[in-house]
């Protein structure tokens, strides 16, 4: 895919004529997938993919493209050039664009990352054993995701990682969930094992009668993957630096009336797990770790080369949506196994679904409990509770609610796959809330 990669750069940069600007931007993946439904693989495929988008400038115009490659260099460079030349006339029709940002970083990299997988024809021995009887429903992926920059000055960067994960669904008679995603790079079978185990103990605790809670302020913990659920959050109309310079942003109220998350909240876009990579669209290369918020004080914000731009302010090169990347949450004192003693009485959240704004420029945010989520005495399980819809503020959650945090952050992958598998990731700890807020 690089050796692809190159070609094609080099190719379409030399077409370039004077005036004209250019950025390219490869996303592809070799990737196993396998269906799974009662705990027996229902349907397996492979998908090799790979595609060539385009940032074109000429003088002061800029418009975009895309295409989709096939691995024949001479007919891919073929479909670019017909491409860029659509890019020229398209470009004649369009308005000047005030704050157009030409790519003309220099930086270049080569990031390959190798990971130990389960080979194809290995997947059903080393996954369904475990399974054992449980009724489970889910989708496996595994192998290589490749991204790729370069520009017309010159920049050049690619990056590719192994990986997999299996994000699934356990499901009881009465059809109550328990649901979790396992991945990671290096698979590891004891520790997969291990991680269903916990997932079928779960499962276990549903069966018990449910119990139905009145709406209203709960002590709370939420589970690592549901606070990366909260977390994704900050990618619409959080962190970014435009959003808040346009009051589109949660954290317009930490910037222009000096509100305070808890001191216990600290969150960060670190790269320095490797799981992403650090240059964007326009291979600019952002910072290895770039703390937003401080100990509960707005530290910075992501700031695009656009933004920069429009603003006169400096950028710190986040992508062109300004959303966190390499989403990292610092983790506290609290161990693990004593969750449930801290508890103590109240509401134990596994995962969180469905999240919107309800009042974005408030901070609140709407969703439903899903999935394991028990109610908890004297800090023992008792029972499962009915599915109830949330609608709190992230100024409680993360501010003055905010009791404790645990001292293990867990690694949330980012299974979607409607452009082609991410290589995103969210790294957060679960939080301990005084008082959390059930509406329905």
């Amino acid at each position: 895919m690089e050796k692809l990669f190159k070609q094609i750069t080099q190719g379409i940069m030399a077409d370039l004529k004077s005036g004209e600007h250019l950025g390219l931007s490869f996303g592809g993946e070799n990737t196993t997938f396998a269906r799974i439904n009662a705990a027996k693989i229902r349907q397996i495929g492979n998908v090799d993919e790979a595609d060539l988008g385009f940032n074109y400038i000429w003088n002061t115009k800029c418009c975009t493209g895309s295409i989709s490659l096939s691995g024949n260099v001479e007919e891919d460079l073929k479909q670019a050039q017909t491409e860029l030349n659509r890019l020229r006339e398209e470009a004649q029709q369009l308005p000047d664009d005030p704050y157009l940002v030409i790519p003309d970083s220099t930086e270049t990299s080569l990031n390959e990352k190798f990971g130990s997988l389960p080979e194809p024809q290995e997947v059903a021995a080393k996954i369904l054993p475990a399974m054992g009887q449980a009724d489970l429903t889910g989708i496996w992926a595994s192998g290589r995701i490749f991204q790729g920059s370069s520009n017309s000055a010159g920049g050049y960067h690619w990056f590719a990682s192994d990986s997999f994960s299996l994000d699934y669904s356990l499901i009881t008679p009465e059809e109550k969930m328990v649901k979790a995603t396992y991945g990671g790079s290096n698979w590891d079978q004891s520790e997969y094992e291990a991680f269903l185990a916990d997932s079928i103990e779960k499962l276990k605790l549903m069966s018990l009668p449910p119990k139905k809670i009145e709406p209203g302020d709960y002590r709370t913990f939420i589970a690592s993957a549901g606070v990366a659920d909260v977390l994704s959050m900050f990618s619409w109309g959080g962190v970014s630096e435009a959003a808040i310079r346009q009051s589109e942003s949660s954290l317009g109220k930490m910037r222009n009336e000096g509100a305070k998350l808890s001191p216990h909240f600290t969150l960060s876009e670190d790269f320095s797990s490797g799981l992403s990579p650090r240059f964007n669209g326009n291979g600019e290369v952002a910072p290895e770790t770039t703390v937003l918020i401080n100990k509960g004080l707005l530290s910075q914000t992501l700031v695009s080369s656009r933004t920069a731009k429009e603003y006169g302010i400096e950028s710190n090169f986040a992508a062109g949506d300004e959303g966190l990347r390499a989403a990292v949450m610092s983790a506290g004192n609290l161990k693990e196994s004593e969750v449930l003693k801290a508890l103590g009485t109240g509401v134990y959240l596994s995962n969180l679904h469905y999240l919107n704004w309800s009042d974005m420029i408030g901070g609140r945010i709407t969703g439903m409990t899903r999935y394991a989520c028990f109610w908890v005495e004297n800090g023992e399980i008792i029972a499962p509770i009915e599915n109830m819809r949330f609608d709190d503020s992230l100024y409680n959650m993360l501010g003055e609610q905010l009791e404790a945090v645990t001292e293990t952050a867990l690694v949330n992958p980012d299974v979607e796959t409607y452009d082609g598998r991410e290589l995103s990731a969210t790294i957060c700890p679960g939080i301990l809330l005084k008082s959390f807020s059930l509406t329905l």
